[in-house]
């Protein structure tokens, strides 16, 4: 029988980590939350972290978990499935959205999104109505529940090309996206999300703000997953060659998903209102290749070079350097953890225990 990631002795220190920070957390106290894509990479991390909080801290904090999949969920929320603290509602977010019993809610987190190239290209359209039908439905329920903090879940791809003006993205740096196309679906429309939640913050009050992401990884990655860096993992993990589908020249900001957590933490609970935020720090900076080969070095394969085929290619991002200036937020109290190297040498082990 394969582990459970939650099983994972790294794992749950890497949770107890994050639920260990620093923070104001009694503002969770008695109260709830609402994550649109709970099953994913970020959203599935912070459901554990609340958990864990509950069962050792008594934080008495329910979690609405929305997802399009019962029976996925029911695998990867077992130890928590029966949980009175836990309540997963299956639904579209494309669609608005009612909870039966629910008249106040404490905190809505829209992290629900397609975030890997396959999926930009096969399912353009779901792409973009996510981040704009699915924010307003989610924004709407938020304010009509009176909720404390809304968070719109944002990313490093907003910024769209380096002007080669800057090495690092500040907040409110503004690069070049050729909206023409049909790749520009993802970061237009995170931009327009993004506009989105000023225009709620003005019109109704609501209190918003916007972690930006970065390229996250860890393990609760999604195998399906078809961005570079999940690709190389899966590669590593399977004791198989890197397969590296440009000259890997693209120079950008990681981040393992325990950071990511940490980020979006801060943010929701330390963040002013209609601001954004970096979730991001130099020891998270690497150029492709040298990702490639680091996990290559690792479980002792080698890098080869393969032309991407036309679906991939369709979907890959033509930014070749997006490296996110994060002291915005390190102001608030976030550090950076894990480095690439550790990160992904972390990501590896548990991935390979669990799948034994």
């Amino acid at each position: 029988m394969i582990m459970k990631v939650y099983e994972n002795e790294e794992y749950r220190e890497d949770i107890k980590a994050v639920a260990g920070l620093q923070l104001p957390w009694e503002m969770f106290e008695n109260s709830s939350i609402l994550i649109s894509g709970a099953s994913g990479l970020v959203g599935s991390y912070l459901i554990d972290v609340i958990m864990r909080k509950n069962a050792n801290n008594g934080m008495n904090c329910t979690i609405y978990a929305l997802g399009r999949n019962k029976k996925n969920a029911k695998e990867r929320f077992g130890y928590c499935w029966d949980d009175s603290h836990f309540r997963f509602i299956s639904h579209d977010i494309n669609t608005p959205l009612q909870i039966d019993g629910v008249i106040q809610i404490g905190y809505v987190l829209h992290l629900a999104s397609n975030t890997h190239p396959v999926a930009y290209a096969t399912d353009p359209i779901g792409t973009v109505t996510t981040n704009i039908i699915g924010t307003d439905n989610m924004l709407k329920f938020a304010e009509e529940h009176k909720a404390s903090k809304f968070v719109f879940a944002s990313s490093n791809e907003i910024y769209g090309e380096n002007r080669g003006d800057v090495e690092f993205f500040n907040e409110q740096y503004c690069g070049y996206i050729d909206s023409n196309t049909m790749r520009a679906g993802y970061p237009e429309s995170k931009r327009c999300g993004e506009a989105l939640c000023q225009a709620y913050i003005k019109q109704t009050g609501l209190d918003v703000v916007i972690p930006r992401l970065t390229r996250s990884y860890g393990p609760t990655m999604l195998l399906s997953d078809t961005k570079a860096i999940s690709q190389f993992i899966r590669r590593g993990v399977m004791g198989e060659d890197i397969v590296l589908k440009s000259t890997g020249t693209q120079y950008y900001s990681y981040t393992y998903v325990a950071d990511a957590v940490a980020g979006l933490l801060t943010v929701l609970l330390c963040g002013e209102k209609g601001e954004a935020y970096n979730i991001a720090d130099v020891p998270g900076d690497i150029m492709l290749k040298d990702l490639a080969a680091i996990i290559a070095d690792y479980v002792g394969t080698e890098v080869v070079f393969e032309l991407p085929d036309d679906v991939e290619k369709a979907g890959y991002s033509t930014a070749s350097k997006a490296r996110l200036n994060g002291s915005k937020l390190k102001k608030l109290g976030w550090k950076m953890r894990y480095s690439i190297e550790f990160g992904l040498q972390r990501t590896i082990d548990i991935l390979r225990e669990i799948q034994k």
